[in-house]
């Protein structure tokens, strides 16, 4: 997900009320603000610090306290992180700010993980969002943890769970996709994997492919399921359409949009199979494999307990 910083609130910096100050009657200045900010020594290790998805000001106090303290700043864009730390008055002072980004080799993870060798703390920032949630720092992490070294998170925005909050829809089991495939085969093995998923489905899209991703949900599950597109989240332009599919891919396929989506989509209904459709399935899967591996196949394809196929195939097993 892309960032585009906006700040709100006056110059969207930091306000911070310690003891010492009274800032009642007047705006800090941006060195007040860093004065603020606690720093001083991070152990060592690899910081993972959530940044906002739109609105500047949604950044932690202690995702601050880190950017100001660590040794070293890995971003998977320099400059935007460069542009958040400038907005809340978080001097650089010649700390190194190093790229980490899709194109990244593992030489670029090397040198991250030489500094928390050498006693540093590294934070890594993604370009909007919590690092890691359709994010390059999943290697990195992973490189962490092999060589033994602290991996801490400083949670705070996230686009899924910001979408998830506003879409209306049940959070109780929630199933993040990420990006979808661009490929058509790719994407309909998808959508017909997904489709009796019993939780809530999150998926990031780009605004250019939207209708597409819209319509081609519809025709697979249905126009009646129920959706939120979630557009520009905690931006000036924030926009949720809620409503079922057919209705929704109607609306987008005749619009132009801009701006990160993240899709929400309600879980599927329930299909329970009847007595005639289990036996059918169970007969033609029993002339070909053995009684275990017939009872998996036609249990995940009719959505049904493992329990109640195992004791309908004993029962034809029996019959015979």
């Amino acid at each position: 997900m892309s960032l585009s910083l906006q700040p709100q609130g006056g110059a969207g910096l930091l306000r911070r009320q310690p003891k010492r100050i009274g800032w009642a009657s007047k705006r800090p200045t941006s060195d007040e603000v860093a004065m603020q900010i606690e720093t001083g020594p991070l152990a060592p290790g690899l910081y993972l610090v959530a940044t906002p998805i739109g609105a500047a000001r949604d950044i932690t106090l202690r995702a601050l306290d880190i950017l100001a303290s660590a040794d070293v700043i890995a971003a998977e864009d320099t400059r935007t992180a460069r542009h958040l730390m400038q907005i809340h008055g978080v001097a650089l002072g010649g700390r190194p700010v190093v790229a980490y980004h899709d194109h990244s080799g593992p030489a670029a993870r090397a040198r991250l993980i030489g500094d928390i060798a050498a006693g540093r703390a590294v934070a890594y920032v993604s370009e909007a969002g919590t690092p890691l949630v359709a994010d390059p720092g999943y290697q990195l992490v992973r490189a962490a943890v092999d060589e033994g070294h602290k991996v801490i998170a400083a949670p705070g925005p996230s686009a899924l769970l910001a979408a998830l909050s506003v879409s209306g829809l049940p959070t109780d089991r929630v199933f993040f996709a990420g990006f979808p495939p661009v490929q058509a085969s790719a994407r309909a093995a998808q959508w017909q994997g997904l489709k009796g998923l019993d939780a809530t489905i999150v998926l990031y899209e780009s605004p250019k492919r939207i209708n597409r991703l819209l319509a081609e949900l519809r025709d697979v599950w249905g126009e009646d399921r129920q959706a939120a597109v979630c557009r520009e989240l905690t931006k000036r332009f924030e926009e949720v359409s809620r409503g079922a599919l057919g209705a929704l891919a109607a609306d987008f396929d005749s619009r132009q949009v801009k701006g990160e989506i993240v899709l929400v989509i309600d879980r599927g209904g329930t299909e329970t199979a009847d007595d005639a459709t289990l036996e059918a399935a169970l007969r033609a899967a029993l002339d070909r494999l053995s009684v275990k591996d017939a009872v998996a196949e036609v249990s995940a394809a009719l959505n049904l307990p493992r329990r109640q196929v195992y004791q309908a195939a004993l029962a034809l097993e029996d019959g015979k």
